[in-house]
């Protein structure tokens, strides 16, 4: 067991000194720690081991020297032997050596002038090398320079490019590309502030030039509908072909604008010859310019932001309209012009650039602008008391929607403003109409139009439809019923269809809705305009009774003539009556409207005429016998009546009859109401025959049919309230009166006990005054006690009847 612990303890100190031997001294320390770790005073028996193999190394190397020996000293031998030679051979390359350095001075002189010569000759070479490099640069910056001044921005911002890109790169060691360098952004930002300028000019000259390309745009709109309208003309006729025109640069279908440069206008007659665009009058190269350089900058978000402001803050500037637009037709044209003009270098933008302006912004200033023109034409159109300007205004509104529709835009909501317009147009007509109806009612004589010759029959006839065929059998001279105002008017009402029928021109309606309208415009005329100018006239105080009877004559004719408008109207139109939605006239109800207001007028006025005759009377109602004949005033009263209803023979019957039975019961009215006025106190009995001639008289103008057409006695009938009462009295049939009361057989069923009561005491009154002594004569007493009892019984009758 120990011997085994031995061999593997000497096996051990063998591999580890082998070790130390193949190891490098720095890495010995970990292999001697192994040794000290091992068993107890292995470390000695290490040291020993130690110990024997030095001695044997000591042993190898004294046998190797002993070996070499010899030879080291034979070597030594010889290296003596070589000292000698060597120094000999020293001398010599020091001489050698010393004559070569003299020999080559001269050389070395000429070499360093090769080298200095080689040097300088790369030098240039490096030079040359370097100015090829810098000559472009130089070239470029100087290019640069003059693209500037001659203001070719977008040509040097691409220079910058390559300046920048390409050739200070390769020489950007040097100082002065580093300031070119430096130079370039502060350029960009002159050229930035350069087009920008250039813009706002831009801006300018389109606001200031906006005027002219509407006025142009517009123009040549108008003369394409022209243009259609006689090619609708030609197609109708059967010649019709297909027409290549442009308008602004497209043809009627949208398509895009071919556009010029070019400032000038041209003179006025290649003007119309030729189709003019956008840039025939706007120069649009500073947009282009500024729209590339923002684009090659980097920068075209904030150049499409500035300019859609800009332009939005010349939309709102270019709809703001003058305050007295709406005075003539050419501040509204000049309005248009510039809104037309707006748009049609937007639409040009929007086509000529790529993402300046969008469709959407364009539509988006439309929108606001169609808002705003819509409320301006409201406001001002409502000033407008001229119809020719309203007309005017439609038309240009036509014109100014159907430009822009070629671009475009929608105008639908123009075209729904001119129905607007159109009650204002209508509303303009019927104040101009009214004025007109006013001059012509007041030259008008108010009698029977005389015709001398055929000739003048034709041209009344001609210009009013009138037909009768008695008259037309009587020779000439002869009168038509009518005044001259009758023809005036329908002449005037069919004035008014033709102003009526140019607003719906161009509006791209039916025939249908064309015939409405003018429909609906005559029926205002007649229904309010000419009734209302009738109705007043009517009314003045100095139309007399002559006139009034002359207007329900002139009214008759008129309403006869309603259909022959409505046969104007279909002719113009060609629309049906007999179509379900056609309009009918109203002109009948305004002309019965106004002859029953003529009527209630002459009644009117019969009955102040005989108030004034009434007002002339002058009775002595205190008489004691009457004049044994009527009253003059009533004589007067009857002759003005009967000349007045002589007048009444061309009226109708009915008319006729109804004043002369209001005239009678008015009449009579009056008279019972002169008894029995209050103020009048006393009566006598001759006061009372009087006034009973004076009745007889009424009644004898009565029984004479002074308009024809009454049955039997109804005129008298007028009367007989006070017939009865005036017999009752003249009789003095109290008896038969009191007896027969209430029965409907009664010879005075008429009178009225309060009226007999009112009359009898004004008479009792007198006797008492008059008769102051009949109280000593029997048949006075007799008399008067009658009269007390019949006026107590009378009493009871009046009382029995309110109670």
């Amino acid at each position: 067991m120990a011997e085994n612990e031995t061999l593997e303890c000497i096996t051990e100190h063998e591999r580890i000194l082998q070790e130390i031997e193949s190891t490098d001294t720095a890495c010995v320390g970990p292999t001697l720690r192994s040794i000290y770790d091992d068993q107890p005073n292995a470390h000695k028996r290490f040291m020993e081991k130690l110990d024997a193999r030095i001695r044997n190394h000591d042993r190898e190397i004294e046998k190797m020297c002993n070996f070499h020996h010899q030879g080291f000293v034979d070597a030594i031998t010889e290296l003596l032997k070589v000292r000698a030679d060597a120094e000999k051979l020293m001398g010599q390359v020091t001489d050698t050596n010393r004559r070569l350095q003299e020999a080559g001075r001269e050389v070395t002189v000429q070499t360093e002038e090769v080298i200095r010569c080689r040097i300088q000759q790369r030098n240039m070479a490096t030079t040359v090398e370097k100015l090829h490099l810098c000559i472009p640069v130089l070239e470029m910056y100087s290019k640069l320079k003059e693209q500037l001044e001659s203001k070719r921005y977008y040509a040097a911002l691409k220079t910058m490019e390559q300046l920048e890109k390409v050739f200070i790169p390769r020489v950007s060691q040097y100082r002065f590309c580093q300031i070119m360098a430096e130079n370039l952004p502060r350029l960009r930002e002159e050229i930035k502030e350069i087009s920008m300028s250039d813009l706002k000019d831009f801006l300018e000259s389109i606001r200031k030039h906006s005027d002219k390309v509407g006025e142009t745009a517009m123009r040549q709109a108008q003369q394409h509908r022209t243009f259609n309208i006689a090619v609708a003309k030609q197609a109708s006729m059967g010649h019709y072909t297909k027409p290549v025109y442009s308008l602004n640069g497209r043809t009627h279908a949208h398509t895009h604008n071919g556009l010029m440069m070019d400032d000038g206008t041209g003179d006025e007659e290649e003007a119309d010859e030729e189709v003019l665009t956008a840039q025939d009058l706007v120069d649009f190269s500073p947009v282009y310019r500024c729209l590339h350089i923002y684009t090659v900058l980097g920068d075209r978000e904030t150049f499409e932001n500035y300019y859609r402001k800009q332009r939005k803050k010349q939309a709102r500037l270019v709809l703001q309209p003058q305050a007295n637009m709406h005075e003539t037709v050419e501040g509204y044209r000049r309005y248009f012009n510039q809104i037309v003009g707006f748009f049609v270098v937007e639409d040009h933008v929007l086509h000529a650039t790529r993402g300046l302006v969008t469709r959407a912004f364009t539509d988006e200033l439309w929108n606001m602008a169609l808002s705003k023109i819509i409320a301006v034409l409201r406001t001002h159109s409502s000033y407008c008391d001229d119809p020719d300007l309203v007309l005017e205004l439609k038309n240009l509104i036509v014109i100014f929607a159907d430009t822009l529709q070629g671009y475009g835009f929608p105008v639908n909501r123009l075209f729904d403003l001119l129905f607007e317009v159109r009650d204002q147009y209508n509303e303009t007509l019927l104040k101009k109409w009214a004025l007109v109806f006013r001059e012509i009612f007041e030259l008008d004589n108010y009698s029977p139009i005389p015709v001398e010759t055929e000739e003048e029959y034709i041209l009344v006839v001609s210009r009013f439809p009138f037909h009768d065929a008695e008259i037309e059998k009587q020779d000439f001279p002869k009168k038509l019923p009518m005044s001259q105002s009758v023809p005036q008017i329908y002449t005037q009402v069919k004035e008014l269809i033709y102003a009526s029928l140019k607003f719906s021109e161009s509006l791209h309606r039916s025939s249908t809705e064309i015939d409405d309208m003018l429909r609906k415009s005559t029926n205002l005329l007649l229904t309010r305009t000419l009734s209302s100018c009738l109705q007043n006239l009517i009314k003045k105080p100095h139309i007399g009774l002559t006139e009034l009877v002359q207007i329900i004559i002139n009214t008759t004719h008129l309403e006869q003539a309603c259909k022959y408008l409505e046969e104007f109207i279909t002719n113009i139109t060609n629309v049906s009556p007999e179509t379900v939605h056609t309009t009918r006239l109203y002109g009948l109800s305004t002309f019965k409207d106004a002859r029953h207001a003529a009527e209630g007028e002459i009644y009117t006025k019969l009955n102040q005429k005989i108030d004034e005759f009434i007002q002339l009377a002058d009775y002595e109602w205190g008489m004691a016998e009457s004049d044994g004949r009527a009253s003059g005033y009533l004589m007067d009263l009857i002759n003005f009546l009967r000349s007045t209803f002589q007048v009444f023979t061309h009226l109708p019957g009915k008319v006729a009859q109804t004043a002369c039975m209001s005239a009678c019961k008015h009449l009579s009215t009056s008279l019972m109401q002169m008894l029995l006025d209050t103020e009048l106190k006393q009566i006598s009995m001759g006061a009372i025959q009087q006034f009973n001639l004076d009745v007889i008289q009424c009644e004898l103008f009565a029984s004479s049919e002074p308009v024809p057409g009454f049955q039997g006695d109804t005129l008298q009938l007028a009367f007989i309230d006070l017939r009865q009462l005036l017999d009752l009295f003249m009789v003095w049939d109290w008896s038969t009166y009191l007896a027969d009361y209430g029965q409907p057989t009664s010879k005075y069923l008429r009178v009225n006990p309060a009226t007999a009561l009112a009359l009898l005491e004004k008479m009792k009154d007198t006797s008492k005054k008059n008769n102051i002594f009949s109280q000593f004569r029997k048949n006075d007493r007799d008399k008067q006690k009658l009269i007390e009892t019949v006026v107590k019984q009378l009493r009871s009758l009046v009382n029995g009847m309110s109670s």
